[in-house]
């Protein structure tokens, strides 16, 4: 282990006895211990982070040349190695920016080309006859643009968007119900037009348009690179909007893959969005470190998980239009940093990235939030909530979801010792051994740490920002760890054996070969199959 992790792991020993609410003592600290750009502010002064500490983690980021391997991924250098690719999904925002070259080749010309014209199709869409839209994806493909048309809602003047993307029959059936095929556009999100789930579902909503007097050679749109199979399919090639291979599926909805939001939004909203993303594109790249709200959230992320042993963190957004977010985020996270080897192949000596999961407050109080104040496993948590909200009418109802996101960090950290809860205990009448019981049931052990990213109101500008923060401190972490955070080989062997399993599953082969369990399952799914 090199220094810089011994460092770290000596600061955690010294200081893991420490009440962070003692770190208070500081008058300063809220203001020490957090970061702003314009109007938005990352606070991450509730947890057991100093100043040695995040010394420290400085220097984790220095020896890890998190510099040199940010600049070279914004130069387009091939990053990603394992699969020989640039990693140049800020191009797509990169709208103001320079030239971006790839081996040499300026993409800046061909990413500003696909903007306008799908600037051109969105308008037509919006302005024309559709009712509503459907974007057919999975993964990333499908989690960004499907968060991301849920958060801006208040600025939709567009058709209604709706997503699919599970392989059930009953994703694609509920969603389809209720629509008109003849007043209904389908996007088909696929790179390759191979992806099995997402080409089942396609194939199925083309059929229910032929079959309900639609027209799918003029109501189909693909997301794809493979021109060939777009055109056996039938979509118009003025219809197919392509990215390039250094844009990874969940890092794409900055392009094509967020043209259901686009046509839900306008091109105007959707160029705010994007400057959103450019604008943390920027602080990364010029921030000194203290200052750098990706670096910072990503040395937060490091502390909790690598050094503190917290193996999972909660992503709890005080906004209920940010209610896809955590599930964006899991894959963002997961898929990215859920690695077991270095990028020269040798095993991790730390451990990979954290579970990441979630869910919108004031929900989540009523539902795990007991396990995070009083369980045994300690859970960082990332809030997220806005000055303001959209219903101006509804203004208290803002107040009360601020006031309980406020009072959820201060409960973590604060808790409540047993002393108090005796004293509220004799003074509901409790007496003796039963006064004892009943305190002890109401000890919250605080001392819990949180971030709280706070911003004035969710438009489009916030969420690029907000969404490119991520990106970038997952970006942070994956190089601390020595990782290719552009891979995800993990999801192939699934799916290669899910292919070989079909004809077993459909009753056409004996599931000779298959291991005791696998062949008992498929037995009785034949055997139960009406």
């Amino acid at each position: 282990m090199s220094k810089e992790w011994s460092a770290l792991t000596r600061r955690r020993g010294e200081t893991a006895d420490r009440k962070i609410l003692s770190l208070f003592d500081d008058a300063d600290r809220a203001e020490a211990f957090s970061v702003r750009l314009g109007d938005m502010l990352f606070d991450y002064s509730k947890t057991n982070i100093d100043a040695g500490t995040r010394d420290a983690l400085i220097a984790l980021v220095e020896a890890s040349d998190v510099a040199g391997k940010r600049d070279a991924m914004f130069s387009g250098a091939p990053i990603n190695d394992t699969e020989g690719r640039a990693v140049l999904h800020t191009a797509l925002r990169n709208l103001d920016g320079g030239p971006v070259t790839v081996a040499g080749a300026d993409v800046m010309p061909g990413v500003l080309d696909t903007l306008e014209r799908m600037r051109a199709f969105a308008e037509d869409v919006r302005e024309g006859l559709y009712t509503d839209v459907v974007n057919i994806g999975i993964g990333g493909s499908d989690l960004g643009p499907a968060m991301a048309v849920q958060a801006l809602s208040p600025y939709h003047d567009g058709p209604r968007c709706h997503f699919v993307s599970n392989v059930d029959g009953a994703h694609i059936s509920d969603t389809l119900r209720g629509l008109d095929a003849k007043t209904t556009l389908v996007i088909v999100a696929s790179k390759t037009f191979t992806t099995i789930e997402t080409m089942t579902n396609a194939r199925t909503a083309k059929a229910w348009m032929v079959e309900n007097g639609g027209d799918p050679a003029n109501q189909f749109a693909a997301l794809s690179t493979a021109d060939d199979k777009t055109a056996d399919f039938g979509i118009p090639a003025e219809r197919v909007f392509g990215f390039e291979d250094w844009v990874g599926g969940r890092y794409s909805m900055w392009g094509p893959i967020g043209l259901s939001l686009m046509i839900a939004i306008g091109a105007k909203a959707f160029d705010a969005f994007l400057r959103g993303g450019q604008e943390m594109d920027r602080h990364f790249r010029a921030a000194d470190w203290r200052e750098n709200m990706p670096v910072m959230l990503a040395l937060t992320g490091v502390w909790h998980n690598q050094v503190c042993g917290h193996a999972t963190r909660a992503v709890l957004p005080y906004d209920q239009r940010l209610g896809q977010l955590p599930d964006y985020l899991q894959q963002l996270e997961m898929e990215s940093n859920g690695k077991g080897v270095t990028m020269d192949g040798t095993p991790l000596e730390v451990p990979s990235g954290p579970v990441v999961w979630g869910a919108a407050g004031t929900n989540g109080q009523h539902a795990f939030y007991q396990l995070i104040h009083q369980g045994t496993r300690v859970v960082p948590c990332e809030f997220m909530v806005a000055a303001e909200g959209h219903e101006t009418d509804l203004a208290h109802h803002h107040q009360l979801l601020v006031a309980n996101c406020l009072a959820q960090s201060e409960a973590l950290m604060r808790g409540r010792a047993v002393e108090v809860a005796r004293e509220m205990m004799q003074m509901k009448g409790y007496e003796g051994e039963e006064l004892e019981r009943q305190a002890r049931h109401r000890v919250f052990p605080g001392n819990r740490p949180s971030t709280t990213l706070a911003y004035p109101k969710l438009d489009p500008f916030t969420l690029g920002q907000i969404v490119a923060l991520y990106e970038h401190r997952v970006f942070v972490e994956g190089v601390i760890l020595g990782i290719n955070s552009f891979d995800q080989w993990g999801v192939e062997l699934g799916k290669e054996l899910a292919t070989s399993l079909q004809p077993l599953v459909e009753g056409k082969e004996p599931p000779d070969g298959k291991d005791g369990s696998t062949a008992a399952l498929v037995e009785f799914i034949l055997r139960n199959r009406a």
